[in-house]
């Protein structure tokens, strides 16, 4: 769930964050958050095509996705999370069809540079424009214009309006933020600060058309008051060039 900060900020996050499943805040297995992706996905990419995980962090997602989609390559801002993502390959014992880079999610010219490596790619986002500042937000849309060209599509999944309720709670807690959101805030990161209009605004925008939208909840590693998951609602849609 990265997004492009500052190479600064996301880079002492990843590098200071502890190691092992479910200790970052967005960090839930994959069964619980890309596999509920997967039927959307199923029904809008072509498989064929390229898929491109922008804001990968520690690639727990983008692994997964490539069970099902190949190749995948997960792009992060973050060289320290590149670096985990790779690990959590090597920890595999059969080696999936995934490559990870570090790059910048909102640079055109590394879109329009993978484009042509790669041509019209399928490009997966999950909760990273949330907390991009919102004068860098239409660069990342920009940049998914460019890797989708005119057969691939994207799916982005943000928190949605309502998700900043549940958040502020576990601020107010008596003992404190759970120490995996504490860590984000620490870094400088203020997520949940994206009006749900945005989204789809930020696509029409770039010249891409809104194909399909909806809501899912978006897991997180931390637990209720009840001990069950913490799921903040999201929105999603999938967006593209409609086939002429």
């Amino acid at each position: 769930m990265d997004a492009t900060r500052t190479p600064s900020d996301w880079e002492g996050f990843w590098r200071n964050a502890p190691h092992g499943a479910k200790e970052v805040f967005w960090d839930a297995p994959a069964d619980r958050v890309a596999d509920r992706h997967l039927p959307v996905l199923e029904t809008h990419f072509a498989a064929r095509l390229p898929m491109i995980d922008l804001g990968c962090g520690n690639g727990t997602q983008t692994i997964s996705l490539a069970d099902r989609f190949r190749p995948v390559l997960g792009i992060d801002i973050s060289a320290a999370a590149i670096d985990r993502a790779r690990r959590q390959v090597d920890g595999r014992g059969e080696r999936p069809p995934v490559e990870f880079r570090t790059g910048d999610a909102a640079d055109t010219a590394l879109a329009a540079r993978l484009q042509e490596e790669l041509g019209d790619c399928n490009v997966y986002i999950r909760g990273l424009l949330h907390q991009l500042p919102p004068a860098l937000r239409p660069g990342v849309a920009d940049a998914v214009a460019t890797l989708v060209g005119r057969r691939g599509r994207a799916f982005i999944a943000e928190p949605a309006e309502a998700a900043r309720g549940m958040l502020a709670g576990l601020l107010r807690r008596s003992e404190g933020p759970p120490p995996g959101l504490a860590a984000v805030l620490a870094y400088g990161v203020t997520p949940l600060e994206m009006p749900d209009e945005v989204l789809p605004g930020l696509f029409r925008a770039a010249g891409l058309t809104v194909l399909a939208s909806g809501t899912l909840p978006l897991a997180t590693t931390e637990r209720d008051p009840d001990g069950k998951v913490l799921e903040l609602p999201s929105n999603w849609l999938v967006t593209g060039r409609p086939a002429p």
